[in-house]
């Protein structure tokens, strides 16, 4: 079997750019490197961004102040390097999407702007193992708003018995108390069971009853491919620091469809980096909000949290989603092959490929004790979520068929 695995890698039709990455050495067993499954918590540094961050410092050293305007990338502007590249990423029009502040913080500005709670139309849909910091979130708004967040948030839950929504429950969710619905904010991609929503069909059914339907694309940003303008969302939000890989909490992203970026009625939490860059140093009192994304910036972004995220955007530029989504088809197929015969570990994640990214989850006894044990004992880096699931990412980027089935080899041995 190891020798099939690497017979996959030597002749997979998009070589592995493993070598760009630095992946760290094996806890335990008998390899140099670790087989990293944890790039959905955490991605791998690609080795350009020590480079792009020195060049960043010595401009800061050699020029100061001036760097802002005379720097090899003058800061004034950095964040428009990001602009397409982010766009092409998403599926999006360049001026619908900008890279600014942490994800939470993005979902709670946009929040500010759509979430606009009047009459019998209160409601926030959400999915019942939506991510802790997005329940959070929405019940915090919901309180903002002077509501209960009890009778405000709805967890929409699977049937009895399955770990995953169908879509066509969220459907008839929505067409049956849509009107009730101020606000969809689901995840993408589920960070639990790595299930992959159907965006198009909920956007458009969350959106025919009427509400603004958002998007948590923290698991599902270079994932999977996504078309966030054509599929008419309203808004959506990112991290970077998973599948992304540009560091422990780097800046995320949003995008905003182009009907709002266009509508200067939508009310917006304002501040100095969100006025049209063209009169933002004539330092007027009052804003006037470009037609872009751009409006929903509040602050001048880090300069050294934002080289990383070019530098991974770079690589996802050069490879292209489609080619990724292909082979991480491929891979998390092999391991979720490999791992069928298996007593003791139940997949919760979809079986079809079409509905799932590149995560496993298993439900397995002691979760926690496992992952350490996969660890010390054969150097697979994985990631548990009490107490039963652990989580296999095998990304696409770095991870080989190989990794895949050291993995298999170790669970076998393990459960």
């Amino acid at each position: 079997m190891e020798d099939e695995a690497r017979r996959l890698d030597e002749t997979d039709p998009l070589p592995t750019l493993r070598g760009e990455f630095l992946v760290p050495p094996a806890p335990g067993g008998r390899y140099e490197e670790a087989a990293y499954f944890a790039g959905n918590s955490l991605g791998l540094q690609p080795r350009s961004v020590a480079g792009r961050l020195r060049e960043e410092l010595d401009d800061w050293a050699r020029l100061a102040v001036e760097a802002h305007t005379q720097g090899r990338r003058p800061w004034v502007d950095y964040h428009e390097l990001l602009r397409e590249p982010a766009a092409r990423l998403v599926g999006a029009l360049p001026h619908e999407v900008v890279a600014m502040n942490s994800l939470t913080v993005n979902l709670h500005l946009l929040m500010a702007s759509f979430y606009r709670p009047a009459g019998t139309r209160t409601r926030i849909l959400i999915e019942d193992s939506a991510f802790p910091s997005d329940s959070y979130a929405v019940a915090g708004q919901a309180v903002h708003h002077g509501l209960d967040p009890a009778a405000a948030v709805v967890r929409l839950k699977p049937r009895p018995g399955e770990d995953n929504l169908r879509t066509e429950d969220v459907l008839a969710f929505l067409e049956r108390e849509g009107g009730t619905v101020a606000l969809v904010l689901l995840g993408g991609v589920n960070y639990l069971t790595g299930q992959l929503m159907d965006i198009p069909a909920i956007t458009k059914a969350g959106r025919a009853a009427g509400a603004v339907v958002g998007w948590d694309l923290a698991h599902a940003a270079g994932n999977v491919p996504l078309r966030l303008h054509d599929w008419d969302v309203d808004f959506a939000a990112w991290c970077t620091y998973k599948y992304l890989n540009s560091g422990p909490g780097a800046v995320a992203g949003c995008f905003v469809h182009e009907r709002h970026v266009r509508d200067a009625s939508v009310p917006k939490l304002s501040g100095w980096w969100g006025t049209d860059p063209a009169v933002r140093f004539r330092m007027d009192p009052e804003i006037a909000p470009p037609a872009s994304a751009d409006a929903w910036q509040v602050s001048n972004p880090p300069i050294l949290a934002l080289a990383p995220v070019l530098a991974s955007l770079e690589i996802f530029d050069r490879t292209g989603m489609a080619a990724l989504r292909a082979k991480s088809e491929r891979l998390t197929g092999y391991l979720a092959g490999r791992l069928a015969p298996l007593g003791g570990v139940e997949v919760i994640t979809p079986a079809d490929p079409a509905a799932r990214g590149a995560q496993l989850s298993l439900r397995v006894p002691d979760a926690g004790g496992l992952v350490r044990r996969l660890a010390a004992a054969h150097g697979v880096v994985a990631d548990a979520r009490e107490p039963d699931v652990v989580r296999l990412a095998p990304v696409p980027l770095y991870c080989t068929f190989h990794d895949c089935h050291r993995a298999a080899e170790a669970l076998s041995d393990l459960v």
